[in-house]
């Protein structure tokens, strides 16, 4: 090898551009705080034109309570947290969207929001196998749930092996016993 070939080193991983949807979304957030603002301003101004600061009325304020719903709601909003939760919520409906069947030997693990991946742990290499076949079919229902785009792929991981057991029966760096997962 020549020191060119030992020198070169793999590009740093660029993140992903926002799509047009994700746009849309932060400007439509921006505009919606723009508009709360000018009316808070100007909701100041006319109480300050009544001679008083801020006074609670029978009329509803930004100060008023929220139920619970209504302000997590708030808040998933105002943090930008809709994709994370609306794949939280998929997690917990797995059974209603791929069948009882499939949720009972295939969970998911993990989604990644960057690369747009769902993570899937199945428990056998069959029913990896058949998840794998059912993979386009099902980032289409997903993306028909949860907006165009969210999911772009699934990673279908196998069963895991028992944990390694070393002995005097063990023949050095064996796998051990396990699934024809590889």
């Amino acid at each position: 090898m020549t020191s060119e070939q030992n020198s070169e080193t793999p590009e740093p991983k660029k993140p992903a551009e926002p799509s047009g949807i994700d746009l849309a979304r932060v400007a439509l957030r921006a505009a919606k705080e723009q508009a709360r603002a000018r009316g808070a301003e100007a909701q100041q101004k006319k109480q300050a034109r009544r001679g008083g600061g801020l006074r609670s009325g029978a009329r509803a304020d930004g100060r008023d309570p929220l139920p619970l719903g209504a302000a997590i709601n708030r808040l998933i909003t105002e943090r930008g947290w809709e994709t994370p939760a609306a794949v939280g919520g998929v997690m917990g409906r797995w059974p209603q969207i791929v069948g009882d069947d499939l949720a009972k030997h295939c969970v998911p693990q993990k989604y990644d929001e960057d690369e747009r991946v769902l993570t899937v742990q199945c428990d056998s290499t069959a029913w990896a196998t058949q998840l794998r076949l059912l993979a386009p079919q099902l980032v289409a229902r997903l993306n028909q749930d949860l907006g165009q785009g969210t999911v772009r792929l699934i990673k279908v991981l196998g069963p895991g092996g028992p944990a390694r057991r070393y002995g005097p029966l063990r023949a050095p760096g064996s796998t051990g016993p396990g699934d024809t997962y590889g």
